[in-house]
């Protein structure tokens, strides 16, 4: 009984704030101390912001791009790590953990340097959506790497020499026999990827330059003032990640009981 209670009050903790921010949103009212009735007036207002519109815009485009080139990069890295020697897998393991463990902070940073520098030398890279792109994608590679790699290790090590043994060549051994075992898991960690990549605050604040994502377009609107749009919005994003956590642990259910 005491520890049901406990759980009660720690998921009452955590999810509390949420519940009330969920009902602000539909508060008639400016003020969140007074109940005015109920209203979408808010979300009415918030689909006709163009500058939410284009946020959101940017955001889907970006996790998009970069959850698709993480999950090829992650991939080969886990095909690559598979291959090699022991003592290289446990080097490419601490290099890979190096993105996870490192402060986004300190990676935003690093990234807003590279590309300023890069940009004074070349031109290139010029803060936007395309460095935003770059910046996502290589702090989210590590998670698919770790998404896929226990199941690469459950596979049988010759899987692809034996395939290239019956007549396969090597891109074929990989695209008709490797990829359809690691396929769900390279789904699981595009979701994951793809959650972050929308969440993303840190990095994007470094390297976004004038564009805009909905945390950036977020933390814009908070430092005026605290609008009911505002909880609107958190509401739609709230779910939109809800939905995705779902799906994945869908996906997982079937996974395990299809094993």
């Amino acid at each position: 009984m005491f520890l049901k209670s406990f759980l009660f009050f720690i998921f009452a903790f955590l999810y509390t704030p949420i519940l009330i921010l969920v009902i602000n949103s539909f508060n008639a009212s400016k003020s969140r101390a007074v109940w005015g009735g109920f209203t979408f007036k808010w979300y009415k207002f918030l689909f006709s912001d163009y500058t939410i519109l284009q946020a959101v815009k940017n955001t889907i485009l970006i996790a998009l791009c970069s959850a698709l080139i993480a999950a090829v990069l992650g991939t080969l890295a886990c095909v690559g790590t598979i291959g090699s020697k022991r003592k290289t897998q446990s080097l490419l393991m601490s290099i890979t953990n190096i993105p996870i463990i490192n402060p986004e902070i300190v990676i935003g940073i690093s990234f807003m340097i590279f590309f300023v520098l890069i940009h004074k030398c070349t031109g290139l890279f010029k803060p936007g959506i395309f460095t935003l792109i770059v910046a996502h994608s290589s702090f989210c590679s590590p998670y698919i790497f770790l998404s896929v790699l226990p199941k690469m290790k459950q596979m049988t090590p010759q899987i692809l020499e034996a395939a290239q043994d019956l007549g396969c060549t090597p891109f074929q051994s990989l695209y008709k026999v490797l990829l359809p075992e690691i396929l769900p898991d390279i789904v699981t960690g595009i979701i994951i990827v793809f959650t972050m990549s929308i969440d993303d605050f840190t990095i994007s604040y470094f390297t976004s330059g004038n564009v805009q994502t909905l945390p950036l377009a977020i933390y814009s609107m908070t430092r005026k003032s605290i609008s009911p749009e505002i909880s609107a919005l958190s509401t739609v994003f709230f779910f939109t990640i809800l939905l995705l956590l779902m799906i994945l642990n869908l996906r997982k259910e079937k996974v395990k009981w299809g094993a």
